[in-house]
């Protein structure tokens, strides 16, 4: 078989377990489960349209290696389509509403605390995701008294100060890391710089990174579907970039562990 059916991280990934196996999991009461949540939409002319989902799996399939042997952590199947009705009006752009993911991470969180775990940890990869994935995580902890949280790997990826500001989505760190983890996927003859602003004149109100945002599709702020500098990418950046993300999500995933083993 040329692919396996399961990721590296077998012994961790609860798809890849049988029911008694699962049942029998010694560590259920401190052991997080992890969640990935992702998108499928459009990443300009360039990339593919599973990026956000995609990057969540190599984050996992990087950073669980580098734990230490005493970390306890399993992983649930992702959520790979979110809300990302910000991206209609681009061919490929895949999304539930509001309502379907939250109903997803519902159900998900009332499987493992039926199964005997009390900690769930989103991996989350799309922006789109995140507020809603805050208030569901509030209630189901209030409802089933998860520990709920988000990962939150802190990464500095040094950018032009143009890139830090206007580059939001498949942009210069989004299409160097595909160039480092799947190359043969991103079409470099496509990427280009696309902005819908520049530092020199910006003013507070901006799509995001502002003191004001504002509420925004990507048709309205790019042409290309990129909203950042995609062209001066390289795989030497992305593999840095994956290295230190990975090595940032691993410290995450830790400190996860030591919080559910206090209570």
């Amino acid at each position: 078989m040329d692919h396996p059916p399961f990721p590296s991280y077998r012994n961790r990934y609860l798809p890849g377990m049988t029911a008694r196996e699962i049942a029998s999991l010694p560590d259920k009461a401190v052991a997080p489960v992890i969640l990935a949540t992702g998108a499928i939409e459009q990443h300009g002319p360039h990339l593919p349209v599973a990026v956000d989902s995609f990057l969540a799996q190599v984050w996992l399939e990087r950073a669980l290696p580098l734990l230490p042997p005493e970390a306890s952590v399993y992983v649930a199947p992702p959520i790979t389509i979110g809300k990302s009705n910000e991206h209609t009006g681009f061919p490929g752009t895949l999304f539930v509403s509001k309502d379907t993911l939250r109903a997803q991470l519902w159900a998900v969180a009332r499987q493992i605390h039926a199964w005997g775990f009390k900690n769930l940890a989103i991996l989350n990869t799309h922006g789109g995701n995140i507020a809603v994935i805050v208030y569901t995580l509030r209630e189901i902890s209030a409802t089933l008294g998860l520990r709920c949280g988000s990962l939150a790997p802190k990464v500095d990826m040094p950018l032009p100060p143009q890139e830090a500001t206007f580059g939001y989505h498949a942009n210069t760190a989004e299409t160097a890391l595909l160039l480092a983890a799947l190359p043969q996927y991103v079409d470099m003859s496509k990427a280009v710089a696309d902005y819908c602003g520049r530092v020199e004149t910006m003013g507070n109100l901006r799509p995001e990174r502002a003191p004001a945002t504002m509420a925004w599709v990507s048709a309205d702020l790019s042409k290309t579907g990129i909203m950042g500098d995609a062209a001066v990418a390289t795989p030497e950046l992305g593999q840095r970039w994956l290295e230190v993300q990975s090595a940032a999500t691993a410290a995450a995933i830790v400190e996860v562990c030591r919080a559910a083993r206090q209570g």
